[in-house]
């Protein structure tokens, strides 16, 4: 049986082409660039939580990562350097070569050192700290958002929901539409070169991960805003396309989360450069609303209903603690 310092040599000791000094010391010694401010966030994965037990270890990797790669996208940030904090309930080594494979594929893809970790025996969890750069003053926040600015959401919100739904079995889809929305769920591609491309454009971000309603929610409560979004501009055609009802569809966009698409708000005099952008990146961005004054006695986001005004958005999203 391998002790767990041959299982961190042997699949999780790689180059760090980025860094002073790697694994194999109590901490690693990382160098910034000169000037530069540092983004750090968490995330952690729990098995039955936030993926199935029997989930493909390779994916497995590969999305432990991604996820939180997205975290820096919303922030307009530069990833750099991950730590990775993994409990295993046995030491399996055929589960941790393919798992690590997808963990590095990954970093490969997106410049990114793993600098240490931990490992450590229980239920299947897995955390990662992940650490970008910034210029000073260019990070994009969630606080940033002005009434009166659009709303932006990128790429193809819900369709990891639709994924989960059918490995759920509340719908059948088929191969042609199964595969795109395994493939949302299971391997997520950070946004990372639109979040880049944001600085100096967006007000506000964040990456949306329990649902677009929540996380709409999230960017409004800190700034001070309240949302209305146009029930005709989201993009739910995939989704319809796919098999899906008018009504399922929309839950599936409004309040599925795991979509790690970046969820922005910008003054409509930048709707050129994002449409300049959404062709550059060959990434579909849709303008689904706008950001308005906090109505008081009202919640934050509210759906246009035609000529009638709007009415208050009662679709939730995910939350760890929810009744």
């Amino acid at each position: 049986m391998p002790s767990e310092f041959d299982l961190i040599r042997r699949y999780f000791t790689r180059p760090t082409p980025h860094t002073a000094l790697g694994i194999g010391d109590d901490a690693a010694l990382l160098q910034p660039g000169a000037g530069m401010q540092l983004a750090v966030s968490s995330d952690t994965l729990v098995s039955g939580v936030h993926f199935f037990p029997d989930t493909d270890p390779r994916d497995l990797g590969w999305k432990t990562l991604a996820v939180n790669l997205s975290d820096l996208a919303a922030m307009g940030a530069q990833p750099r350097w991950a730590t990775l904090a993994l409990t295993l309930p046995h030491a399996d080594e055929r589960w941790l070569s393919a798992f690590a494979a997808g963990f590095f594929a990954c970093a490969t893809a997106y410049a990114t050192d793993l600098v240490g970790g931990d490992t450590t025996r229980g239920p299947l969890a897995m955390t990662v700290t992940i650490i970008g750069e910034v210029p000073p003053g260019a990070a994009i926040t969630r606080s940033g958002g002005r009434a009166g600015d659009d709303v932006w959401i990128s790429g193809h919100p819900g369709l990891a929901a639709l994924g989960l739904a059918a490995m759920q079995g509340k719908i059948e889809l088929e191969g042609a539409h199964l595969e795109p929305a395994l493939a949302a769920l299971h391997h997520p591609l950070p946004r990372l070169e639109l979040g880049l491309a944001l600085r100096g454009i967006a007000h506000a971000m964040l990456d949306v991960s329990d649902g677009l309603s929540g996380d709409l929610g999230h960017l409004c409560a800190r700034s001070g805003c309240g949302a209305v979004l146009d029930p005709a501009a989201l993009p739910c055609a995939p989704l319809l396309a796919a098999g899906a009802d008018a009504a399922f569809a929309q839950r599936c966009l409004l309040a599925g989360g795991d979509d790690y698409e970046l969820l922005f708000s910008a003054h409509p005099g930048q709707r050129a450069a994002v449409n300049a952008l959404a062709r550059r990146l060959e990434l579909p961005l849709h303008r689904i609303g706008c950001l308005t004054p906090l109505a008081p006695g009202s919640g934050p986001i509210r759906l246009r209903a035609g000529n009638s005004g709007s009415q208050e958005l009662d679709i939730g999203s995910y939350d760890h603690f929810g009744a």
